[in-house]
């Protein structure tokens, strides 16, 4: 009996470093340490210095606690677009920057410090807000870092450092000078709960349940009215409105009807006379449920306004005049709209148009002041609304009340709702022309919109411009103590001032020592390089540098968002880094945020967009679609995905996402992104084992005729395309896309298909052979190609991949380029090829499946194609054999396309690559071997 022979040790069997089992979690901080020790931003900086730039800058998260995923999802982006322009060739600008200043920081040290705070004085609290921030600028950092994103790290920059802020009050300035800043009395969304105005940046609108009340304003002279109304012999006629903030009643100073609205008058059998709109009566009628009335007449809205008529306001002694105004309409209500000029933005315009006070009796802590009745002072906004609903019933004014389910703002800080107070506040003009163009900021804003910036995805142009086209002037000041401080100051009897050259004065100060300077310098220290004389823009009651110390300091700071969006200014200016950005990249909450800001605070300034392009991704929310937070229990936490997965992973699903959607994540989408990731990795480690052997310089083979018709020349052609289409998809900022390219070529082209096919060669074939060095050659490519297409997503795996590759543990990917390759087109028999070997695979899972076959390699193929088909296949028939995974195919000519499996079983078998060759015999080595093993062996 012959002793059997273990053939394992004459097989090419792969070998290398690269593990199977990824261990990411290990691995990767040690992989980051190495890159921050070699400081390999500056390196990738260092090799492309003489490239073509691209100026990247970054949106400021606020430094307000640990990163959530909505963190993870951005910078991860952001590093694709930093890894990848970088391996374009660009030499990518890239500082990470941090929101310092605003509520976020300043409600949570005022939490910490509890009821310490209302003693501590302004500069106390700001110490405290300084080291919050600070602490987690390191934080998030560090974190950042962990996902493995690539900038600047050594030198961030924070909207609370001495230049930053001096930049910002630089751009003020130049808005300044060019007349776009105004100060005025004026209703501004004001959060009750921490005392300041906001931008409708700040707001979050939720689902609230309000009373709505209909009220009833008795007619002052019902001779007033029009005659077409028939009231002359009526003893009292009402007009109706209808509220849903029954708080704003006591500002009420007029009624608003539409011009060319249709009033009727109506009579009730119980003596009521009601005015209201014709269109809306029966709905109003029936709520109450009085349904015998007749319409005496009716009128036009102008009428009303033409004939100066009054109504008496329901509960204080004053009149309400009736004016028109365009906005009124008879979509819901009464077709009469309440007007308090103190509380609204639409009543603020009709009270300016009308001559109207802009009375607003709401302090700051949203209680009544002393000008309301004696029953309502000192009450809060939300509970009168109950009290004056009462009153108005127990007086006969209430019509109907009834529930009223609607969107309203609410403060996205506190979450707490908001409400419209007039209080003296700063703006930025909006519809003022200014400029050699004499265009307003809106119309310029709209414009660059339209034809100077570059959207991804398109609809963001949509989205940006049409909130441009209907927002009001921006309220840029704000009554805190954390930010920085706007610079201006009034006189004993609170007029206000702030010239050019005061803000310049100023702004030298706070480059110098900060912005805490502001509160621990009186005035004249402030101005001591400023001279009232030397300034045209000085109002006539500052008169000299003596007048300086009878001046007082403003007490308001800036809105955050004009901080932030000064940074092309306090950033790319200051630092000399370029001007314009080529691209800003964040949520699409930032078309009213920070995209907004930074681009009216640039055009106003400079008159050009900070930015060539902006890219916008979606909000993450879980998979039924709720917004995820610690508070509805459905948070996933940053640590937990990196603990569980690692970063690689973390970036592999963020690269497959559809981004410019509201993202759905849970566990299970981080399963896939495992699976999947495991996946490119087995090709890779495939790949490498089998170029362990390989010396590129050295084995390399060129392609000869001949070889167009094999499996390597097709695996090379559809490596061109893929890397072709990569390249293309990368360039346009489609990570989703080269993501899908990368899988799909790695499991379908590469895995399925042609590493199976060459799987025999490689292992059996002579290690010099010049068919194995073909496959090798291609192998190389791919290899190399893989890894650095991989390099902007698995920054980590590709690291340590490429290393393998080169046999070199000094090289880095990171400062390669993605490979260049011309696009090669493969036979185009191929495709037939590839259909018949899709029919083969389907009648060998038949036959597997129907229990006559068990091994492939029992079985032979014989084909039969079309006779015009059947030269051109013959060409193929040496590859389909390992295509198929059998171990004989033959081809033949004939009517059609046939598939017959022949049984070899009985027929002898190579011990060695397991396959039953026609070749295959008993050998000197009394073994059964095919003549290419036997050959490989030297028998």
């Amino acid at each position: 009996m012959q002793q059997k022979i273990n053939y394992k040790d004459t097989l090419n069997l792969p070998r290398t470093d690269f593990p199977m089992k990824a261990n990411l979690q290990q691995k990767e901080p040690a992989i980051q340490k190495s890159w921050q020790k070699e400081n390999l931003f500056a390196k990738i900086r260092e090799k492309n210095r003489s490239s073509e730039k691209f100026l990247f800058h970054d949106g400021p998260p606020y430094a307000n606690g640990p990163i959530h995923l909505g963190h993870l999802l951005n910078k991860v982006l952001k590093d694709l677009v930093v890894r990848s322009k970088t391996m374009e060739g660009f030499d990518v600008e890239f500082v990470p920057g941090w929101d310092c200043h605003g509520l976020p920081i300043e409600h949570k040290v005022l939490k910490e410090l509890g009821e310490d705070a209302a003693t501590m004085p302004a500069l106390s609290i700001r110490r405290n807000c300084s080291k919050y921030a600070a602490k987690y600028v390191k934080t998030q950092s560090k974190q950042m870092i962990r996902l493995g994103t690539l900038a600047d790290y050594k030198r961030p920059y924070l909207t609370m450092t001495p230049s930053y802020e001096a930049g910002v009050l630089e751009a003020f300035s130049q808005l300044l000078e060019k007349g776009l800043v105004y100060r005025d009395l004026k209703p501004v969304h004001w959060s009750i709960e921490n005392r300041t105005a906001l931008a409708e940046a700040e707001l979050e609108y939720h689902e609230r349940e309000d009373k709505s009340i209909y009220v009833l304003f008795e007619i002052e002279d019902l001779s007033a009215l029009p005659p077409s109304l028939n009231a002359e012999r009526m003893d009292k006629v009402h007009l109706m409105i209808w509220t849903t903030t029954p708080w704003t009643l006591p500002a009420n100073l007029a009624v608003a009807v539409a011009p060319k609205g249709r009033y009727g008058l109506y009579r009730f059998s119980d003596g009521q006379n009601l005015i209201i709109g014709e269109a809306l009566c029966e709905e109003v009628f029936e709520k109450s449920g009085k349904k015998d009335y007749e319409k005496a007449g009716s009128c036009l809205g102008e009428e009303f306004s033409e004939r100066s008529v009054s109504c008496l306001h329901p509960f204080i002694d004053r009149k309400s005049v009736l004016v028109t105004a365009d906005y009124v309409t008879f979509s819901t209500g009464t077709g009469c709209v309440h007007t308090a000029p103190g509380h609204g933005d639409e009543d603020y315009r009709t009270g300016l148009r009308e001559g109207l006070d802009i009375y607003c009796p709401v302090r700051e802590d949203g209680t009544f002041d002393d000008t309301v009745p004696h029953w309502l002072k000192g009450r809060g906004v939300w509970e009168s609304n109950e009290i004056i609903t009462q009153r108005l019933a127990d007086s006969g004014n209430l019509f109907h009340s009834e529930p009223y389910i609607h969107s309203y703002p609410h403060d996205w800080r506190s979450k707490t709702p908001t409400i419209f107070r007039a209080t003296d506040q700063w703006f930025i003009h909006m519809d003022k022309p200014f400029g050699e163009a004499g265009k307003t900021l809106r119309e310029i804003a709209i414009d660059a919109v339209r034809e100077n910036v570059d959207f991804y995805p398109d609809w963001g142009r949509s989205r940006l411009g049409g909130m441009l086209e209907s927002r009001p002037d921006w309220c840029i000041s704000r009554q805190r103590s954390w930010g920085l401080p706007l610079p201006y100051f009034t006189d004993g009897e609170g007029r206000a001032v702030m010239t050019v050259k005061m803000v310049l004065a100023v702004t030298e100060k706070i480059r110098e020592k900060g912005s805490d300077v502001w509160f621990f310098s009186e005035p004249h220290e402030l101005l001591e390089n400023y001279d009232p004389q030397d300034d045209p823009e000085t109002p006539p009651w500052l008169k000299s540098k003596q007048d300086l110390k009878d001046l007082f300091k403003g007490g308001d700071v800036f809105d955050v968002w004009f901080e932030s969006g000064s940074s092309w200014n306090s950033v790319l200016n200051a630092r000399d880094l370029g001007y314009p950005a080529d691209m800003y990249l964040e949520g699409s909450d930032q078309h009213r945020g920070w995209f907004q800001s930074s681009l009216l605070v640039a055009l106003g300034a400079t008159g050009e967009p900070p930015f060539r392009a902006l890219f916008t991704h979606g909000f993450m929310v879980d998979a039924r679609g709720r917004k995820m937070s610690k508070s509805g229990g459905n948070a996933i936490e940053v640590e937990d995905i990196l603990s569980k997965y690692g970063a690689d992973i973390c970036r592999w699903w963020v690269s497959s996402l559809s981004y410019s959607n509201d993202i759905k994540v849970d566990w299970e989408f981080f399963d896939v992104a495992a699976d999947e990731y495991r996946k490119i990795r087995n090709t890779i480690r495939f790949l490498l084992g089998n170029l362990s052997d390989f010396d590129p310089a050295e084995d390399s083979v060129e392609f000869e005729e001949e070889d167009r018709y094999s499996i390597d020349h097709w695996a090379h052609c559809e490596f061109t395309k893929f890397a072709s289409e990569a390249l293309d998809a990368y360039s346009g900022f489609r990570y989703k896309q080269a993501s899908d390219l990368i899988f799909s070529f790695c499991c379908d082209e590469m895995s399925a298909v042609y590493l199976a096919c060459i799987k025999d060669r490689l292992y059996c074939e002579k290690k010099d052979s010049r068919k194995r060095k073909r496959s090798q050659t291609v192998m190389y490519q791919v290899a190399d190609g893989i890894i650095k297409f991989l390099a902007p997503v698995l920054v980590h795996t590709s690291f340590e991949a490429y290393k393998s590759l080169k046999k070199d543990g000094d090289v880095n990917v990171h400062l390669e380029t993605f490979p260049s390759v011309e696009k090669v087109e493969a036979d185009k028999t191929w495709n037939d090829v590839m259909d018949i070997r899709k029919l083969c695979l389907k009648a060998l899972e038949d036959a597997r499946g129907e229990g006559g076959m068990n091994n492939p390699l029992d079985v032979a193929l014989a084909v039969t194609v079309k006779e015009d088909l059947y030269d051109e296949i013959k060409k193929f028939e040496p590859e389909l054999e390992d295509l198929c995974g059998v171990s004989r195919f033959e081809v033949s000519a004939g009517d059609g396309i046939q598939v017959e499996l022949v049984d070899l079983s009985e027929e002898p078998r190579c011990e060695r690559s397991w396959k039953r060759g026609k070749t295959v015999k008993k050998r000197s080595n009394g073994r059964f071997l095919s003549e290419r093993d036997a050959s490989a062996l030297g028998l």
